[in-house]
C-alpha cells in the first residue's frame, strides 16, 4: 500500500469543514492518549495538516524514512525530543522532524498546532472522529 497522497481537487478549504481523524497509530506506533488529524489540503509536493493533541498524549518514539515533517505550535504546550535534544513548546514554536530521525512529543496541556509534510505522507491509521 503506497503511503503517497493523492492531490487536492480543490485550492481553497476551512478547517471547519474538515473531519478530524482519531489516530490510532503513528508509523506503526501506538498513540497513548487523544490526538486527531485534519487532512486540510495535499498538494503534489506538499501536505498540510491541523493537529490536535489532548494533555497527556504522547506521541512514541517513532521516524520517518520517507519524509520530512515541519511544524508550528498555535495552542498549548509540548515537550518535544527530537534526535535526544530537547524543547518544551509553547505558542509559537516551530519545529523539524528530518528524515530519519527518531523523535516523540508529549503534550503538557491541550496543543493545536500545523504540520507541513514533504512529499505528502500517510504516516497514521485513525478512525474518524466526532471531534471537530
Amino acid at each position: 500500500m503506497s503511503r503517497l497522497m493523492k492531490s487536492s481537487d480543490y485550492f481553497f478549504v476551512k478547517g471547519s469543514d474538515v473531519k478530524a481523524e482519531e489516530v490510532k497509530s503513528v508509523e506503526g506506533q501506538k498513540e497513548e492518549g487523544l490526538l486527531t488529524i485534519k487532512t486540510l489540503i495535499v498538494g503534489e509536493n506538499t501536505l498540510i495538516l491541523e493537529v490536535f493533541r489532548r494533555k497527556g498524549l504522547i506521541d512514541p518514539l517513532h521516524k520517518h524514512t520517507d519524509h520530512e515533517s515541519a511544524c508550528y505550535l498555535i495552542k498549548g504546550k509540548l515537550k518535544l525530543v527530537i534526535g535526544g535534544k530537547e524543547l518544551i513548546a509553547e505558542p509559537g514554536s516551530a519545529w523539524i522532524h528530518p528524515v530519519n530521525l527518531e523523535h516523540y512529543s508529549e503534550a503538557l496541556e491541550d496543543c493545536l498546532q500545523v504540520e507541513v509534510k514533504s512529499p505528502p505522507r500517510k504516516t497514521w491509521i485513525s478512525q474518524i472522529s466526532l471531534y471537530k
